[in-house]
C-alpha cells in the first residue's frame, strides 16, 4: 500500500498516531540511503577492478580491450556515482538535519509545558500571564516547525521517485550507446527507455504539481488552522494529564495521555503516551463517561484543571490537566452532556448547493454539449484541454441552466459558441454538482483498487461500485464516459487519448470531499479510475457485476491493499497486546457481564487501571444497542492504536468467535511459511475462526488447514 500520507492539520495535534506515521517515512529514508550507499559502493569497487585488469593481462591485444572497457565504465562516475552522491548528501541530509531540528523542538515544547503547568496558581497574575504568553509562543513555533519537517519528509519520498531512477536510466543508455553490441542492444530497449522517460517526466511534473499544492495546503493552515480541520470520527482528541493518585504517602503523580472522546456514544478512550520514552504507548482504556465538570483553582495546585467520572466506578472523579485555559474549556464544552456542541474534530464546511442538479434539466445539458461536441468538434486537437474564456463559459452555463432559454440555445450551428467553451462549460457543470458524480461516499472505495492489484481486479472492482451508484449518477457516468471513448477513439486527430482524458476529468468526476495532502496524494488514482471506465465501458455499462465480488474494504481500520503478512505477523509475534478486551455479548438477551471489584480512593486512576480493560456499561443505554455502542468505540480506539502505534490489540468475542462462518479472499496470497495457506481471488475458506495469533485467522483450504490474513478475506 505504501506509506501514509502526512496531514499538516495532524500536525496541531502531535497524535501518537502522527508521531508514528513519521516513523515509517524516516525509515523508508534510511532504507533508500542504505541502498544508495550499496549502490556506490560496488560501482567503485567495480571502477577499481577495472583499472587493475591492464596491468594483470598480457599482450597488446588485451590491454587494448581493457583500456576500452574502462573507458566505457567512466561513465558509471559522471551519471551515476555523482547524481547519487549528491542526492544523498543534499537532499537526505537535509531531511536529517530537519530531523535534529524538530526532535529539538519537540523536547523543548513538553519540557516547557511540563514546568509550565506544574506552576502554583497562587502565584502573581502577571508572572502567570507571562508565562502563558512564553508558552504559547514556543507551540506555535514548534508547530510551524512541524509542519516544516512533514512537508520536507512528504516531498523526499516523491522526489526520489525520479531522482533516483534517472541516474540509473542515465548510465545504460550512455553504456549501450558507447558499446557497438550495446548499441545494437539499445534498439531493442529504445521503447522501453522511451516509456521509462515519459513516466520518469510525466513523474516529475506531477511532483512539481503536487508539491505547489501541498506548500499551498500547508501555507493555508498555517494562516488559520481551524478553518481547516479535518472531518473526525471523534467529538474530541488530544493530549491531558491525568492524575494517578499513590497510596501514602507518596502522594500522586501526573501521566500525559492521548485521549478522544465521541459524544454520541458518550465513550472517552485514552493512552498512556510519553514523547520522551521512545514514543510507546500503554495500555487502552475505554469507558462510558457520566459527567465533566470544571476544577477551581482553590481546590487544587495546578491549573487548566477538571474532573470527570465512568459509569462505572460512581463517586470516584477522575482529575484530567489540559494544556491550556482554552483547551480546557473546549473539553469541557465536548464532554459535558448539557452543554454546547464544542468540538475539536475538523470538520469539512457545507458546501452550498448551487443550481446544477441531476435533473431533467441537467440531462439535457450534457446531452446537447455533447451532441455539440460530438458533430463539431470531436477532431480538434486537445479537445477539453483549451479552455474557453471564463465569461462567456459562465454565459452559455447561465443559458443553458435556465428551463426558458435552455431550449433555445442552438449549439450545433450557432458559430456564437466555440467548440472550447462548450467543453468547458460542460466541466464547469459537472464541478457544480451539489457533489461529484461518483460521490463522496465511494470515493475512497474508488480510489482502493486503482492503487494495487491485477488490471482485471481493478476492472472488477471499478464495474462493482459503478452499479453501486445511485441510478441518476449512474446513468450520467454511462452517458459522459460513453462521449469519452468517443472522443478516444479519435485520438491521433484530437491528441486526447485515454490518458489524457484520465487527467481531465478525474479530479472533475472524483473531487474529494476535503483539502487534504492525502486528496493530493490521490489525485493520479483518480485518473486512473476514468482510465478504467473509459477503456472498459461496454463492460462496466453493459453488463452486470459479479454478485459474488466482494465490496473494496475501507482503509479506515486495516490497510486493503494485501500488507505483507509474514513482516506483520512477527512483529505481533514479538509484542505484547496493549489490551485484551473480553466482551462477553450475550446475544439472546442484549445483557453485558462485567467482574466489578472494591473500590479504591476518590479520583485514583489506579480505579480503572487495576481493574479488567473491559470498558464500564452500567449506565450506558440497555439491551443489544448499548453492546454495539462500546464495541464500536472500542474498535475505533484500537484500531488506531494497533495500526498506527504499532501494536496489536486483540479484541475476544466468544459468543460469535466458536461460530465456524465461511469465508472468501480478496487478495491472492503466497504462504511464506508452512503454516501459511497460499490462495487465489476468489478462494472459499471452510471453518474459518479466530486464530491464536493476533490478525490472523485458521480456515481450511481444499483440505488443508492453516493461517489466513484476516485482512485478505472478506466473511461470507
Amino acid at each position: 500500500m505504501g506509506l501514509l500520507a502526512l496531514e499538516f492539520s495532524d500536525c496541531y495535534l502531535d497524535s501518537p498516531q502522527l508521531r508514528d506515521r513519521i516513523r515509517a517515512h524516516e525509515a523508508e529514508l534510511d532504507r533508500t540511503n542504505k541502498f544508495i550507499k550499496e549502490l556506490l559502493k560496488d560501482g567503485k569497487t567495480l571502477i577499481a577492478a577495472t583499472k587493475i585488469i591492464p596491468l594483470l593481462s598480457r599482450g597488446k591485444k588485451c590491454i587494448k580491450r581493457s583500456e576500452i572497457n574502462f573507458l566505457g565504465f567512466l561513465s558509471v562516475t559522471e551519471t551515476l556515482i555523482k547524481p547519487l552522491e549528491r542526492f544523498r548528501k543534499e537532499q537526505l541530509g537535509a531531511v536529517k538535519e530537519e530531523k535534529k531540528k524538530f526532535d529539538k523542538e519537540t523536547e523543548k515544547n513538553y519540557s516547557l509545558i511540563d514546568k509550565h503547568l506544574s506552576l502554583s496558581p497562587k502565584k502573581k497574575e502577571l508572572q502567570l500571564q507571562e508565562a502563558d504568553c512564553q508558552v504559547e509562543q514556543n507551540r506555535r513555533h514548534f508547530y510551524e516547525v512541524s509542519l516544516e519537517y512533514v512537508c520536507k519528509l512528504q516531498e523526499i519520498q516523491e522526489r526520489k521517485t525520479f531522482e533516483c531512477v534517472e541516474p540509473v536510466l542515465s548510465f545504460f543508455q550512455g553504456l549501450f550507446t558507447f558499446y557497438h553490441q550495446g548499441y545494437e542492444l539499445a534498439k531493442d530497449f529504445n521503447h522501453y527507455k522511451m516509456d521509462l522517460q515519459i513516466n520518469i517526466q510525466n513523474t516529475r511534473n506531477r511532483f512539481e504539481g503536487t508539491r505547489s499544492e501541498v506548500e499551498e495546503l500547508m501555507n493555508k493552515i498555517k494562516r488559520n488552522p481551524q478553518e481547516h480541520k479535518r472531518a473526525d470520527q471523534f467529538t474530541m482528541e488530544g493530549y491531558l494529564y491525568v492524575q494517578e493518585k499513590r497510596p501514602a504517602p507518596f502522594g500522586s503523580s501526573w501521566v500525559k495521555h492521548y485521549c478522544t472522546y465521541k459524544k454520541q456514544t458518550k465513550t472517552f478512550s485514552m493512552i498512556p503516551f510519553e514523547h520522551r520514552s521512545g514514543g510507546k504507548a500503554g495500555d487502552l482504556e475505554a469507558f462510558f463517561l457520566t459527567y465533566c465538570t470544571k476544577r477551581n483553582t482553590d481546590t487544587i495546585d495546578r491549573r487548566f484543571c477538571f474532573d470527570m467520572e465512568a459509569a462505572d466506578r460512581p463517586g470516584i472523579p477522575v482529575t484530567m490537566q489540559a494544556f491550556s485555559e482554552d483547551e480546557r474549556k473546549l473539553w469541557v464544552e465536548a464532554l459535558d452532556s448539557k452543554g454546547g456542541e464544542g468540538s475539536f474534530s475538523w470538520a469539512v464546511p457545507a458546501r452550498g448547493e448551487g443550481s446544477a442538479q441531476l435533473d431533467e434539466i441537467g440531462f439535457t445539458i450534457i446531452r446537447k454539449c455533447i451532441s455539440a461536441i460530438e458533430t463539431r468538434g470531436i477532431n480538434d486537437q486537445g479537445l477539453y484541454r483549451v479552455v474557453g474564456v471564463s465569461s462567456k463559459v459562465q454565459r452559455l452555463l447561465n443559458l443553458l441552466m435556465d428551463a426558458k432559454t435552455c431550449s433555445e440555445v442552438d449549439l450545433e450551428n450557432s458559430v456564437e459558441w466555440e467548440v472550447k467553451t462548450i467543453t468547458s462549460a460542460m466541466k464547469q457543470y459537472l464541478r457544480s454538482l451539489p457533489e461529484p458524480l461518483m460521490t463522496y461516499e465511494l470515493h475512497g472505495k474508488f480510489i482502493i483498487p486503482a492503487k494495487s492489484g491485477s488490471p482485471e481486479s481493478r476492472v472488477s472492482a471499478v464495474h462493482f461500485l459503478v452499479h453501486k451508484l445511485p441510478e441518476k449518477n449512474k446513468e450520467m457516468l454511462d452517458i459522459l464516459v460513453k462521449h469519452l471513448a468517443n472522443v478516444s477513439n479519435h485520438a491521433k486527430k484530437n491528441l486526447m487519448t485515454v490518458a489524457n482524458l484520465g487527467v481531465v476529468f478525474g479530479p472533475t468526476l472524483m473531487r474529494p470531499q476535503e483539502e487534504t495532502v492525502a486528496a493530493i496524494m490521490d489525485l493520479k488514482f483518480q485518473n486512473i479510475v476514468v482510465e478504467i471506465l473509459i477503456e472498459n465501458h461496454e463492460k462496466i455499462f453493459r453488463t452486470l457485476p459479479d454478485a459474488t465480488f466482494p465490496e473494496p474494504i475501507s482503509t479506515s481500520i486495516s490497510p486493503p491493499n494485501a500488507p505483507p503478512r509474514q513482516s506483520r505477523r512477527q512483529g505481533q509475534r514479538n509484542k505484547r497486546p496493549v489490551a485484551v478486551y473480553n466482551l462477553c455479548l450475550d446475544l439472546d438477551d442484549g445483557d453485558s457481564h462485567s467482574s466489578p471489584k472494591e473500590d479504591t480512593p476518590t479520583g485514583s486512576m489506579d480505579s480503572l487501571s487495576s481493574q479488567s480493560p473491559t470498558p464500564a456499561i452500567s449506565s450506558s443505554p440497555s439491551g443489544p444497542d448499548k453492546n454495539h455502542l462500546i464495541l464500536d468505540s472500542v474498535l475505533e480506539m484500537g484500531s488506531v492504536a494497533s495500526s498506527t502505534l504499532g501494536e496489536s490489540i486483540s479484541f475476544y468475542v466468544p459468543f460469535s468467535s466458536a461460530v465456524p462462518r465461511k469465508a472468501r479472499a480478496v487478495y491472492p496470497c503466497e504462504a511464506e511459511h508452512s503454516s501459511e495457506l497460499s490462495f487465489r481471488v476468489g478462494a472459499i475458506f471452510e471453518d474459518v475462526q479466530l486464530s491464536r495469533e493476533p490478525g490472523w485467522l485458521e480456515g481450511t483450504l481444499n483440505g488443508k488447514r492453516g493461517l489466513i490474513p484476516e485482512n485478505y478475506v472478506q466473511f461470507l
